[in-house]
């Protein structure tokens, strides 16, 4: 792997982790209650990962290291599976299951929903702007 597409997922990995945790500074989870910091976190990034991947694959000709940067990098950076464990692991553990079970179910289906929302989405308004 060239040191390019390594260096520019590592400064985009930085940037997106200092966002994630800037927004757990902002927004700071109950020690006992739904993560709704990481949640918006998780669902915020995916959908930006829809615009981004319409952009870059159906409007732009990208440069090849922006891909790696916004798309691994900053984006993988900022949205974590890591956390989504370990708030569910906390919650089973503090008893709290229906909790953790619906964050689960919930997480799963709404990043989903807002990558399909944010792709349809922009490829509508590229469509319209190119009308």
């Amino acid at each position: 792997m060239p040191w390019s597409v390594v260096s520019v997922v590592a400064l985009g990995a930085m940037l997106g982790a200092t966002a994630r945790y800037a927004a757990s500074l902002v927004w700071p989870m109950p020690v006992d209650g739904f993560p709704w910091t990481t949640f918006a976190v998780n669902v915020t990034g995916c959908a930006a990962i829809g615009v981004f991947m319409v952009l870059i694959s159906d409007v732009w000709s990208a440069h090849r290291l922006l891909r790696p940067f916004v798309g691994t990098g900053v984006l993988g950076g900022f949205t974590t599976f890591s956390t989504y464990a370990v708030d569910i692991q906390r919650l089973l553990n503090a008893g709290r299951a229906r909790t953790g079970m619906t964050y689960l179910g919930a997480t799963l289906l709404a990043a989903l929903a807002a990558v399909w929302a944010a792709v349809w989405l922009t490829r509508r308004l590229v469509a319209w702007r190119r009308a």
